[in-house]
């Protein structure tokens, strides 16, 4: 195992006038054993800067370390790292055990060393009464498991994770979580996982780091990053629903905007009067969306509370010391 060092990361396509820059100086120490998450929406750079770590893509600028070599112009082969993809990359005419065994034949371990880390990475994935299949025989979970098995046996310093749930279901994506979470429990391996989605990101992640248009806008924990974001665009993408941000807010401060999380609205008597636009009913709570003025926000209900009638004039109350202020300009966390 190892620490992972990113600094002032930067990638750069193209030659002089007519490069264009995609990643701009991204700084990140990852502890040794440590399950970070990059997280952001589509064409943000968060799977450039894994590959870049990976080695497929080229480092314009900046240092990378593994440990304490410096990676730069390594190889992916020389990393001494494993990655998982999205689509599994499994070859169809092999089984799942010659699948997870293939890196190892190439690298010309003993067949007896072979089969013994095939035989205890299957253990941990539960895989052993599937070995001897082959890759069409199997759901999606399990090929992602087969996968994952194939990374774990060439023993790495680092793990990289490519969006690898994104082609399974909405119960698969729930159920290999918790996999990967007890994986890594078992194995604490360093590991860098890519994904879109921020309620995966949450549940995964001892920490994040959180990507927009190419920036590092944020480095924490998920309750760091959740209870503070550090810019309204952190604000806006964690959290589901997001945090309200409003321009206009009774009692705003100047040149601010205020943010508010929709659990932190207390429907009442008193506070802001608000319209009822739609109820959005998810069994024990609901989603009010209500306009203030001429922005919308949304308040999150339980459902002892009750609806509120679409149409319907409520009150709600921000807790005072749930509130965050953000520049309007910068977008920066005041």
């Amino acid at each position: 195992m190892a620490s992972l060092s990113l600094r002032n990361i930067v990638k750069r396509y193209g030659i002089g006038s007519k490069a264009v820059q995609v990643i701009h100086g991204v700084n990140a120490e990852v502890k040794d054993g440590e399950f970070v998450v990059i997280v952001g929406p589509s064409g943000c750079g968060k799977s450039t800067l894994l590959r870049m770590v990976a080695g497929l893509e080229e480092i314009s600028g900046g240092e990378l370390r593994i440990g304490d070599r410096v990676v730069n112009d390594l190889e992916p082969a020389q990393r001494d790292i494993a990655m998982v993809f999205q689509n599994y990359a499994l070859y169809p005419h092999m089984t799942n055990f010659e699948n997870m065994a293939y890196g190892l034949k190439i690298a010309k371990v003993p067949k007896e060393e072979i089969q013994a880390r095939v035989d205890k990475a299957a253990k941990i994935l539960e895989l052993g009464h599937l070995l001897q299949r082959k890759p069409r025989e199997l759901s999606g979970g399990q090929r992602q498991r087969v996968a994952m098995g194939r990374a774990i046996v060439r023993q790495p310093q680092v793990f990289l994770f490519d969006e690898p749930l994104s082609n399974l279901d909405a119960k698969l994506r729930a159920q290999t979580r918790l996999e990967i979470q007890k994986l890594h429990r078992e194995l604490g391996i360093t590991s860098l996982f890519v994904t879109h989605d921020q309620v995966e990101a949450m549940t995964l992640a001892e920490r994040m780091i959180v990507m927009n248009a190419g920036n590092m806008e944020q480095f924490g924990t998920p309750e760091e990053v959740y209870s503070r974001p550090a810019t309204t665009f952190v604000a806006s993408f964690i959290g589901s629903p997001p945090m309200n941000l409003l321009k206009n807010a009774p009692g705003g401060r100047p040149g601010s905007i205020l943010g508010i999380r929709p659990e932190h609205l207390d429907v009442g008597d008193s506070g802001w009067a608000l319209q009822v636009e739609t109820v959005e009913l998810l069994g024990a709570e609901r989603l009010v969306h209500a306009r203030l003025g001429d922005e919308m926000l949304i308040i999150r209900t339980h459902e002892d509370q009750g609806a509120p009638a679409i149409g319907s004039t409520i009150h709600a109350q921000p807790r005072e010391d749930r509130l965050h202020w953000f520049d309007a300009q910068t977008g920066q966390r005041q």
